[in-house]
């Protein structure tokens, strides 16, 4: 191989590395990764079953906070 081919491999291989620092680094500083609960969920509720058993306990928790949310609103 002549020696432009590998300075450009060399060059090329730096730049996406660099690049590839900038987005950790950017998603670290803006908070891309921390939605834990996402990461967990998924591994705790890993079948149908279990993941439609998680979105009505979600569900009922909204309903619940609204009702609560609700009575406060309405004087006795």
């Amino acid at each position: 191989m002549d020696a432009w081919v590998i300075g450009m491999m060399i060059f090329i291989s730096t730049l996406l590395g660099a690049f590839g620092l900038f987005a950790l680094i950017w998603g670290l500083k803006t908070g891309q990764f921390d939605d834990t609960h996402k990461f967990l969920d998924g591994a705790r509720f890993d079948g149908e079953e279990e993941l439609r058993d998680a979105v009505m306990m979600d569900e009922k928790k909204k309903e619940l906070e609204r009702r609560r949310k609700d009575k406060r609103i309405m004087p006795n």
